[in-house]
């Protein structure tokens, strides 16, 4: 019994070892988070599957109450009976798989046990079946938990499922003598094997989920921290400034040898190994990163040749690339570099992962309150061009000075003065409105500027009827620029200024030359032109005029941009007979409920 204890201590310890690498494997730790799922129960069966037949293979021959081999056993004599772990390893699969795992294991178990031969070998397809279906029921009830056995419950179990296997030895063999002889002999070390061996296993289990919680919690910690000292940064924007400032974060707080931050087209910072070549301000050089940007997906490359540097003697020899997001479309990527390939684990692509959503809300939000600065702005810049004191008390003057002429006319005028500051005050509370919403909001100004300026000007409002009531577009896109032309287009002029506003569906390619729909708006006006060099900087800086601050079309242009997308910014067309100012807005034609 004492050489059987020995035996049986070194195939348990075969089993612990395998499980201690199985354990420590990343892909093994993350199934053993998703029990339920049927993948991962199939994955289970796999592996307890092939422990179960090691179990077999590595028992331990009896036969006469006697050890006639422990060496590697695929068939039994005639007479011999096996000694092993294979109710460890059934055991083992139904506490960790539930009933499912725990039967399937058994019937594999035994059925290799039965073709092995021996003694009544029919008996051990029926005990490990009945090990599997206790095992798992006892198991489910932790599964359900989200949960493991204690390593007591592991012992009691392991113990009791062997003896489970001694009953079946004694009530279906065909002789007690013989049966009981084999109990008498095997089942005090086998119990004690078997109980210790499943609670050396769970514990194993137990020891390393610790050790992952507290490792994950230590890199939340880091990664709460990181997030909270680059907050300020990706919120600014992706800019040259705030990026190089955002990567020499991410490098002090995660070991990696290289860290990058692109937009769509160019590096705004590379701190670390390859900065000699990967300079900010240049365009993107590899092709791992062009991906990314094309696809929308994270990439991993284990090589200097999956990178795609063509710069020669780059010491980049792995590499993540994560894409940033911000309302739905591409703005960039944060790439993770690694001058040894091995240390790019599956923890590193999560990590990653992780940081590249942290990253892509903090770009949203920023965007969001610059969204609500700009809207603000415009709401303030338009109060202060309309309702400073110049344009209010001339609106007053205008209307005291028809009071007397034209009663009504006057009245009239204060009720669209009425409308103008409501829908002043209404659309600095919304991003969307509806484009008739708009329109009032132009007509309301355009009388009061014709109240003042008797037919200086003619605006002519050409809508498509069909979408009038359909469209939602950013408060005052139209106003600013009808504002605009009338302020700047013609100086002097008194007579023969012409101002067209349009505004329809179009149908245009994309760049995967498909047909799409888009909202066209132009506001065109016969003035005396643009000045060449002021052109490229409409829309993009503040561009300074005799009668005003010169942010509007700023303002607009990045509102536009950052609501609707790149897509949407402005475009100016000049010359000395006219200014045209038009855009697409790719999310006007559907009706929505404004923000």
């Amino acid at each position: 019994m004492i050489n059987l204890i020995f035996l049986m201590i070194e195939r348990v310890g075969l089993i612990i070892i395998v499980a201690y690498i199985l354990m420590n494997s990343q892909h093994f730790k993350n199934i053993l988070t998703k029990r339920q799922s049927l993948k991962t129960q199939l994955q289970l069966i796999l592996i307890f599957g092939l422990f179960g037949i090691i179990s077999n293979f590595t028992g331990v021959e009896i036969s006469n109450n006697h050890i006639v081999s422990d060496q590697i056993l695929t068939t039994l004599s005639e007479n011999a009976s096996l000694a092993n772990t294979r109710v460890l390893t059934i055991g083992v699969s139904g506490l960790v798989g539930g009933p499912v795992v725990g039967t399937v294991v058994g019937l594999i178990s035994g059925i290799v046990r039965f073709l092995q031969g021996g003694e009544e070998a029919y008996i051990y397809v029926i005990s490990s079946l009945i090990v599997g279906i206790c095992s798992g029921l006892y198991g489910w009830r932790t599964i359900r938990k989200n949960s493991y056995p204690s390593i007591l419950e592991g012992a009691t179990v392991g113990a009791f499922m062997e003896l489970v296997q001694m009953s079946c030895i004694l009530m279906f063999g065909s002789s007690i003598a013989t049966s009981w002889s084999l109990v008498r002999l095997i089942a005090i070390p086998m119990t004690f094997i078997n109980s210790s061996g499943t609670a050396i296993f769970l514990s194993i289990i137990d020891s390393t989920l610790k050790q992952e919680e507290q490792t994950r919690a230590v890199q939340t910690h880091d990664v709460l921290e990181l997030a909270n000292r680059t907050a300020p940064f990706f919120r600014s924007g992706l800019n040259e400034a705030s990026c190089m400032e955002a990567a020499k974060i991410i490098k002090r707080f995660i070991k990696v040898s290289a860290v990058s931050i692109t937009d769509t087209e160019s590096i705004l910072a590379h701190v670390g190994a390859g900065s000699d070549h990967h300079k900010p301000t240049e365009k993107i050089i590899t092709s791992l990163s062009k991906e990314v940007l094309r696809t929308g997906k994270t990439k991993e490359a284990h090589s200097h040749d999956e990178i795609g540097c063509n710069h020669p003697g780059c010491p980049l020899e792995a590499a993540v690339v994560v894409p940033l997001f911000s309302k739905g479309r591409i703005v960039g990527t944060l790439k993770l570099y690694f001058t040894d390939a091995f240390k790019l684990t599956f923890v590193e692509r999560q990590l990653a992962e992780g940081l590249g959503n942290i990253f892509s809300t903090q770009i949203e939000l920023g965007e969001v309150e610059l969204q609500g600065k700009l809207l603000q702005d415009a709401e303030i810049k338009s109060l202060q061009a309309q309702v400073n004191p110049h344009f209010f008390f001339n609106a007053i003057n205008t209307i005291s000075a028809l009071i007397r002429v034209d009663p009504e006319k006057s009245r009239k005028l204060l009720i669209q003065l009425g409308h103008f500051f409501r829908a002043n005050l209404q659309g600095a509370r919304k991003s969307l409105i509806p484009l008739e919403t708009e329109l009032n909001q132009v007509e309301a100004y355009l009388s009061l500027e014709q109240a003042r300026f008797p037919d200086r000007y003619d605006v002519t409002l050409d809508i498509e009827p069909a979408i009038k009531d359909k469209v939602w577009l950013p408060p005052f896109i139209i106003q600013i620029l009808v504002e605009n032309a009338l302020k700047h287009a013609f100086g002097n002029r008194k007579t023969d200024n012409h101002v067209w506003v349009t505004v329809c569906r179009k149908t245009i390619m994309d760049k995967h030359s498909k047909p799409i729909e888009l909202l066209y708006l132009s506001v065109k006006d016969n003035g005396r032109g643009i000045d060449k060099e002021k052109v490229s900087l409409l829309g993009q800086v503040a561009v300074s005029s005799e009668k005003g601050t010169g942010s509007a079309l700023e303002n607009l242009n990045k509102r536009l941009i950052g609501l609707l997308g790149p897509e949407a910014a402005l475009h100016f067309v000049t010359s000395p007979q006219g200014t045209t100012v038009w855009c697409y807005l790719p999310k006007g034609i559907k009706q929505k409920e404004a923000i």
